[in-house]
């Protein structure tokens, strides 16, 4: 049940914009036109009203699974 529980845990946390980079390897200028085309996973607004935005980071992962897969497909 634990094992459950940590899982659900790391599906759900939270990263910033400084980590998508890193992750992705994409700019950050990129990465929000990808969102603005649907072609990327969106963020979500932290605070009611504010400005800060944050990724679920197993959404960034399957982003980057999709594209393995797709260049695997394409060969």
């Amino acid at each position: 049940m634990q094992n459950l529980t940590q899982e659900s845990n790391q599906s759900k946390k939270l990263i910033r914009i400084r980590s998508v980079v890193e992750i992705t390897g994409l700019s950050k200028s990129y990465i929000y036109q990808l969102v603005a085309k649907d072609l990327f996973p969106k963020s979500i607004q932290l605070v009611p009203g504010g400005s800060s935005v944050a990724w679920v980071e197993s959404e960034i992962n399957d982003w980057i699974e999709s594209r393995i897969q797709s260049r695997d497909g394409e060969v």
